[in-house]
């Protein structure tokens, strides 16, 4: 299972494919749970992790201390009305995360287009322009985003001011 990660904020956020895609559930587990995030964010519906072997996910996730958010989307979709109500304080957590260094990972069934949806959404709202977090983030997953609509969605987000890091010598 391949982590595809970029620098944000002081944090680390990734985008993968689902855990158990390739066959090896406990394998990519175990390589999660050593890669340590603190959030793990699922777009997966039930049946998308049922069908990867990974139904037990969240379990296996929240028992080695991390914690887990699931908001599933349809494939090739966007957020409906359900996940929109709980974006804004997930989000809010994992922005907090980012900001104190901690990392984020999220996935959805390959770690293309609603993973990249969502990690370029986190990347303008912590202030990044849209422009340069698309060119980062295609930089380590080329085939991050799969739709207009995704697309929109990503950068619909209000972003923040940028903050600006005073080096004292």
């Amino acid at each position: 299972m391949i982590v595809y990660a970029l620098s944000v904020g002081q944090g680390i956020l990734a985008i993968s494919p689902i855990p158990g895609a390739e066959g090896d559930y406990a394998g990519d587990v175990q390589h999660l749970i050593e890669w340590k995030p603190a959030i793990v964010i699922s777009l997966v519906s039930e049946v998308e992790l049922v069908a990867a072997g990974a139904a037990g996910l969240w379990h296996d996730l929240v028992d080695a201390g991390c914690r887990w958010e699931h908001l599933p989307i349809t494939d090739f979709g966007v957020p409906d009305d359900t996940f929109e109500e709980a974006w804004p304080e997930v989000s809010a957590n994992a922005r907090r995360a980012l900001t104190g260094g901690g990392r984020i990972l999220v996935h959805c069934r390959g770690g293309c287009g609603r993973s990249g949806m969502v990690a370029l959404r986190l990347m303008v709202e912590l202030g990044e322009a849209p422009d340069d977090a698309l060119d980062r983030l295609r930089a380590v997953r080329a085939c991050a985003i799969e739709t207009p609509k995704q697309m929109a969605w990503a950068r619909a987000a209000k972003r923040a001011p940028a903050v600006f890091l005073r080096h004292e010598d």
